[in-house]
């Protein structure tokens, strides 16, 4: 990030504004807010700026040209001139002293900038992108104003009132957070304050003995899609943001990654190809570990759990230990990056049907009866397939499938680094190593691939 968010305490605080126009108006208004002591120092001033100080007592005009003096008491100071050169003098000055300085629309003269500020009463939310995109700001600070309710300020304050009465009845930090965690997600709270009624000491009183009674975590098996962040369902992001552990695969991406809470610990189950960092058993018995300590406990998968992610046998142990659990499916990858690629699975003129397969060998051939497998107008979608193509091409062509019968190998599908291959089952071996296609990699094998050409929209 090119700037640190911070919040800073102003109430009384000297604040020193040089100009008098529109613009120091608006920044004399925002700060008044906050009840600091505001001078504002200019030859001339707005009449709307006459009329705000002269309704606040925190706010002192003093009409005349700019003092290298005026900055003596200041702990703040905003130049909003149209003065290139005087502007100029006060970042430098202040830079000098140690004092935090704004110059409006010049933030290169700038030791902090003001943030787009979304206000609910003591919820304030403030976004910036450093003075590189202001229009775009605007329009982000408009789509979370919408999607804020007014009541939120409600449960603000009632939060504030309850703060000291949570602290002694919970000396643990985690049960803290965890009441606060079922308090602002609790809908009938939500409801009783949406319609201006008053939350009742039984509904506190209820969720207080929750949160105590509480011995026993909780996992979330999530799906974290096909790679692209932006195509987590909106559960999965607000687990991600509620857990103590976060124990990941290999396919979850770092930036998907980047989502999960900030201060959860966070650990690596491996699952490569042939390579487990962590063993499944033992995945297992973290999940009941970790749970039985009372922390609520994420297991994140590429994909989805429940195809090729071994969800069934990690919920299997979880109910034999009498674990409360929660599965949140996720995009699998054969949706997701055959979406990306431009390649629909089924199609009413090329494919009635869908298998989906996984390339893993045992003892170095693919498991499957192919005879059965094989069938007219029908889309095969491989899974960790790149090491097994030549064995799955030397199956496919003992059955005496056409040599010619369209292939693609997808490389990090739905990413932006996504590297799509077309071939037949003839060359698809040779353009693979031609393309350097490393894993993970997903094949889809059908009369659909030929659709690409036409519907491709990623690439």
């Amino acid at each position: 990030m090119d700037n640190f968010p911070i919040f800073l305490d102003i109430k009384n605080k000297p604040i020193l504004v040089v100009g008098g126009g529109e613009i120091a108006l608006r920044k004399v208004f925002l700060l008044n807010k906050a009840a600091p002591k505001i001078t504002v120092v200019a030859k001339s001033f707005s009449k709307d700026l006459l009329d705000l100080a002269m309704n606040n007592k925190n706010i002192y005009l003093i009409k005349r040209d700019f003092k290298d003096s005026d900055i003596d008491q200041a702990n703040l100071i905003i130049a909003a001139t149209d003065n290139l050169k005087l502007n100029q003098k006060i970042s430098k000055l202040a830079r000098k002293h140690n004092i935090l300085v704004n110059v409006v629309d010049q933030p290169e003269l700038c030791s902090f900038t003001m943030g787009s500020i979304i206000e609910r009463d003591a919820l304030v939310i403030s976004i910036s992108s450093a003075g590189k995109a202001p229009v775009l700001v605007r329009m982000l600070r408009e789509k979370i104003e919408a999607f804020l309710p007014s009541f939120y300020s409600l449960l603000v304050e009632k939060a504030g009132n309850l703060r000291l009465q949570i602290q002694k009845k919970f000396k643990s930090l985690k049960k803290r957070r965890l009441f606060w965690e079922s308090f602002f997600e609790n809908q009938q709270i939500i409801n009783f304050l949406n319609k201006d009624k008053k939350v009742s000491s039984y509904q506190i009183n209820k969720m207080i003995s929750h949160i105590q009674k509480r011995k026993v975590g909780e996992v979330y098996l999530v799906g974290a899609g096909p790679g692209e962040r932006d195509l987590l369902t909106l559960r999965a992001l607000q687990l991600m943001q509620k857990c103590d552990v976060c124990i990941y695969d290999n396919l979850v991406s770092a930036e998907i990654l980047e989502l999960v809470r900030r201060d959860a610990e966070k650990i690596y189950a491996g699952k490569k190809r042939d390579q487990h960092t962590i063993e499944q058993t033992k995945i297992n018995g973290l999940l009941v570990k970790f749970a039985r300590e009372g922390k609520t406990v994420l297991r994140l998968k590429g994909g989805d759990p429940f195809i090729f992610g071994r969800g069934g046998e990690e919920i299997e142990t979880l109910m034999r230990q009498k674990i409360n659990f929660q599965v949140v499916p996720g995009i699998t990858a054969a949706n997701g990056v055959s979406s990306y690629a431009g390649i629909p699975l089924t199609h009413r003129d090329y494919a009635q049907s869908c298998l989906f397969l996984t390339g893993h060998l045992k003892e170095g051939e693919l498991d499957y009866d192919w005879s059965k497998l094989i069938v007219d107008q029908q889309t095969l979608v491989v899974y960790m397939g790149l090491l097994s193509l030549p064995n799955l091409i030397g199956n496919l062509v003992a059955q005496k499938i056409s040599k010619f019968l369209p292939v693609a190998v997808i490389e990090s599908g739905t990413l932006s680094s996504q590297k799509v291959v077309t071939g037949n089952l003839k060359n698809i071996e040779d353009k693979v190593k031609k393309a350097k296609i490393k894993s993970p990699a997903l094949i889809i094998i059908g009369q659909v691939v030929k659709l690409r050409e036409k519907l491709n929209w990623f690439n």
